[in-house]
């Protein structure tokens, strides 16, 4: 009987592997009860064990950080491949982490991707610290710093010598000033993205020193500004970045007209300009239309612009490709500019207009001349009606993307979706009054394949999740459902005072809701 049971074993083991168990029959014969015990053992047996550590490095590396540490616990061969492996690390960067770095860069000594974040409250750590991090990771690429209040223009400086290829420096809401940026442009030849918001330690007014260019400048490819008192010390940085691809300001304060000047006659490669509540007018346009390989630009949140100056960059800028803009309601770009870009930008494949009011007129010369829009957003504007869509629906025949907030549109304009745009593959609308559900579900109804997002705002949204509109029998004030319930609106001005005379009725949603539920179980339970 054991003869026929290991014979019976030893033949599915052959058919599984049968070159490793070529010398199993005779053992079998000799003694079947050592054979039953080693194929046992040999199911047991620890295969990934038998991984080489490089295999396994390419598996901790696909695997969640969260995932990565609960690995690490397993042996202590796993606790040392994970913390070879491991090329990104973010710590926790209090005044205690100090006397933990020999140890933490022991284990992790393969980083090139660190990032240092301090809370507000708390004591950072200090120029040693960082020094002690730059002769721990002298292969560092990227750098962030948030919060590390503490570092001073030595404590850059030094780490600065240690770590020469450094690649990309993000900093924010630190401390060190002028002399600890220029310690990093001198010091990495082969930074290429720096980011820089909140910098406390740069003096406002002309005492400030200024920042740049530095042995940095030729490999630099992206600025990015942020917050700055004095964000114009970086003027000679930015002039001298020869090879600069893309520049984003934001809220730096300064005449940037002056500056703007300058910089487009020295720097002209720039593909991507991004100002958000900066001053800047007309003439630093004009100066930014000699960007001819200008592709995308952002104007957020700059009133004293015009259709002039968006009209000059447009005529030179003849290869841009996304254009965004922000009109803060100040009504100083409108038709005219927007009809420039239609005869210019031909190439044009990305439009977002917030808090600007383009009519049929614009709509139609940029739905035409524009073959290539692919995606677009009309948010905020009081002019973008049914009959604006109708024309987007029929002109539009690339676009895939459509976005429309707070715009006086009705079902109407949903049903010329239905037919028109038929590369579209998403559309979503946002608080616009007119728009029903129904509305959606028709479209979607019509149009399988066409994702529709409607968010009908918050009021509507009370009434929709606790079903209450319906029925006006379970106590609900017949006024205040009929307004909820209004299917048109006759101006966006209308719309936007209802808005607000409806979020004050109903601004504390969470107890009109617990309310409203709590009417509906009542007169449930007392009918029953």
């Amino acid at each position: 009987m054991g003869q026929s049971v290991s014979s019976a074993k030893l033949t599915s083991r052959r058919d599984c592997n049968h070159s490793q168990r070529s010398y199993s029959k005779s053992a079998v014969l000799i003694s079947p009860m050592k054979t039953e015990e080693a194929e046992v053992i040999d199911e047991l047996s620890d295969f990934i064990s038998d991984l080489p550590d490089e295999c396994l490095a390419c598996v901790f590396q696909s695997l969640t950080p969260a995932d990565r540490k609960r690995c690490s616990l397993v042996c202590r061969r796993w606790l040392r491949i994970e913390g070879q492996s491991r090329h990104r690390l973010s710590l926790n960067a209090q005044s205690d982490l100090h006397p933990l770095i020999p140890s933490i860069f022991s284990r992790f000594d393969a980083v090139t991707k660190l990032a240092l974040k301090c809370d507000r409250r708390s004591v950072g750590i200090g120029d040693e610290a960082l020094a002690l991090i730059s002769e721990r990771c002298r292969n560092l690429t990227r750098l962030k710093l948030r919060a590390c209040r503490d570092l001073t223009d030595a404590g850059m400086l030094a780490f600065a010598k240690n770590c020469r290829g450094l690649k990309k420096l993000s900093c924010g809401s630190c401390t060190f000033g002028a002399k600890g940026m220029n310690a990093v442009l001198d010091n990495c030849p082969a930074l290429e993205e720096l980011s820089v918001k909140r910098l406390r330690g740069i003096i406002d007014g002309a005492a400030a020193e200024p920042i740049g260019p530095g042995l940095a400048a030729a490999s630099l490819k992206t600025i990015c500004l942020k917050e700055l008192y004095n964000g114009q010390c970086f003027g000679p940085l930015i002039i001298g970045a020869r090879n600069l691809r893309s520049l984003k300001l934001f809220r730096c304060s300064g005449d940037w007209d002056k500056l703007f000047p300058l910089i487009m006659d020295q720097v002209t490669s720039i593909i991507e300009i991004h100002m958000e509540r900066i001053q800047v007018s007309d003439v630093g346009l004009e100066a930014i239309s000699n960007s001819l390989n200008l592709e995308i630009l952002h104007l957020v949140k700059t009133p004293v612009c015009t259709n002039a100056g968006l009209g000059a960059v447009a005529e030179k800028c003849k290869l841009l490709r996304k254009l965004h803009i922000d009109g803060w309601k100040a009504n100083r770009i409108g038709d005219h500019g927007l009809i420039a870009v239609a005869k210019s930008c031909s190439n044009l494949q990305e439009l977002v207009l917030i808090g600007v009011n383009p009519t049929k007129l614009s709509l139609e010369m940029l739905a035409s001349n524009c073959q290539n829009l692919e995606r677009l957003a009309l948010c905020g504007s009081d002019t973008v009606g049914d009959a604006e869509i109708c024309c987007i629906a029929l002109k539009c025949i690339a676009l895939k993307k459509l976005c429309i907030k707070s715009c006086p549109i009705s079902d109407h304009g949903m049903e010329a979706l239905a037919s028109g745009c038929p590369n579209l593959v998403k559309v979503k609308v946002k608080k616009c009054r007119g728009v029903t559900q129904e509305g959606a579900d028709w479209l979607r109804a019509n149009r399988g394949s066409l994702s529709v997002n409607l968010d009908m705002g918050e009021h509507l949204d009370v009434t929709a999740n606790d079903g209450v509109v319906q029925d006006n029998g379970d106590g609900i004030p017949p006024v205040v459902a009929g307004q909820i319930g209004a299917p048109g609106i006759a101006s966006s001005s209308t719309a936007r005072s209802t808005s607000f005379k409806l979020s004050g009725l109903l601004g504390g949603r969470s107890f009109m809701a617990c309310t409203l539920r709590r009417l509906a179980s009542s007169n449930g339970s007392s009918r029953s």
